[in-house]
């Protein structure tokens, strides 16, 4: 009978220091998720040395080894994936837990995921509004594209998102507020710009807009409405690399008018598209209704209007 109580006391103290020391399990699940010690390094802003120290105390607590190396790659053992989701929601509940206690103040961490436009465009000037009018608010942004950081709001990985509208509607659990739409437009070199935009479209090799982002499938379908069949040549993701190639003579594209700042020295021309109203990118902020994080997210919603 003894020992049984002290077997139990062990068991309950290797919890209690799991919920206590929740970096291990950020750590872990960091590793788990970029498949790298090094990534979650920099984004806790830790050495990989301190990294790999924490991850060898969380399985000495354990009893099993949690990540195994793949190549370059680090991904998690059987017993690690049999432990990602309930250390996800160990740390969710022990967030909201301090989330709940200062439910009065604007104090706490948020998680907000964000596309690339919105961070270098939306983000900074209300970021300084954020950090004067709510100073107890700690920040974290996770890059990414619209249906990267979708899904990480449905698992609850973060709390809020600016991204594109969905092609698709929402569940009623989620708000949606718009914050800036966005004309689509046609680019093409200073050069070109005496050519309309269906003769640029035919002629000139064509830089597609990504068809797995949002933005680029409204692109996608403005063309397919009015019978376009670009040349095709590249398909990228990022805007910013687009307007660059543009600007340097390798063909046009069919992309959002998103908020500045664009790249520097750009020599090309944005011509509205033909037809009346151009295909309009919504970008907006999207957040859970019922979250503990709910007054945190609001802050964040006035500082962005």
């Amino acid at each position: 009978m003894q020992r049984k109580r002290k077997y139990g006391d062990t068991l309950l103290h290797k919890i209690d220091n799991l919920f206590m020391d929740t970096a291990f399990l950020e750590t872990f699940l960091l590793v788990a998720d970029h498949g790298s010690m090094a990534e979650a390094a920099r984004r806790l802003g830790i050495t990989p040395a301190a990294v790999a120290q924490r991850i060898a105390a969380l399985e000495a607590e354990v009893g099993a080894p949690l990540l195994l190396r793949a190549g370059r790659q680090v991904q998690p053992s059987d017993a690690g994936r049999a432990i990602l989701q309930q250390s996800r929601r160990i740390l969710g509940d022990v967030r909201q837990l301090g989330l709940v206690a200062r439910a009065d103040a604007a104090v706490g961490e948020l998680r907000l995921g964000a596309i690339s436009t919105a961070l270098t465009g939306l983000l900074p000037p209300a970021l300084l509004r954020l950090a004067e009018s709510a100073p107890g608010i700690d920040l974290f942004i996770l890059p990414g594209t619209s249906p990267e950081i979708y899904r990480l709001l449905t698992e609850e990985r973060i709390d809020a998102a600016i991204l594109v509208r969905p092609p698709f509607v929402p569940p009623k659990t989620l708000e949606w507020q718009v914050l800036r739409q966005e004309p689509m437009v046609l680019l093409c070199p200073e050069a070109w710009a005496g050519q309309d935009v269906a003769s640029l479209l035919r002629e000139r090799p064509f830089i597609r807009y990504d068809r797995n982002n949002w933005g680029g499938r409204l692109a996608d379908g403005w063309m397919k409405a009015n019978r376009l069949a670009p040349r095709e040549w590249l398909e990228l993701d990022q805007l910013e690399a687009i307007a660059v190639m543009v600007s340097a003579g390798l063909g046009v594209s069919v992309v959002p008018d998103w908020a500045p700042p664009w790249p520097e020295g750009l020599r090309l021309c944005r011509l509205p598209l033909p037809g009346t109203p151009p295909p309009m990118r919504e970008i907006g902020l999207l957040w859970p209704r019922s979250t503990p994080a709910g007054r945190l997210v609001a802050r964040l919603h006035e500082a962005l209007r």
